[in-house]
């Protein structure tokens, strides 16, 4: 393979990832509840998840190439 055909090719991969984008709602409690326990929460915090999102961050983070996330966004007060 010739050094130029690779610099050619190599400069069009891109990575798209085709996935989930949630928003985690996270509240601490001050233990794991047992089997039928109620346990009052504390502290109430969002983070954003889902499985191609975190897959699209960890790839542009990588480096290499460029990342793409193609995901389906909800209409909510959360999107």
């Amino acid at each position: 393979m010739s050094s130029l055909w690779w610099r050619i090719f190599y400069n069009q991969i891109m990575i798209l990832v085709a996935g989930s984008a949630n928003l985690d709602f996270v509240v601490r409690a001050p233990h794991i509840p047992a089997p039928g326990e109620t346990v009052l929460g504390g502290d109430f915090k969002t983070y954003p998840g889902g499985k191609g999102a975190n897959q699209a961050v960890a790839c542009a983070r990588a480096g290499g190439a460029p990342t793409t996330l193609l995901t389906a966004m909800g209409a909510d007060s959360f999107a």
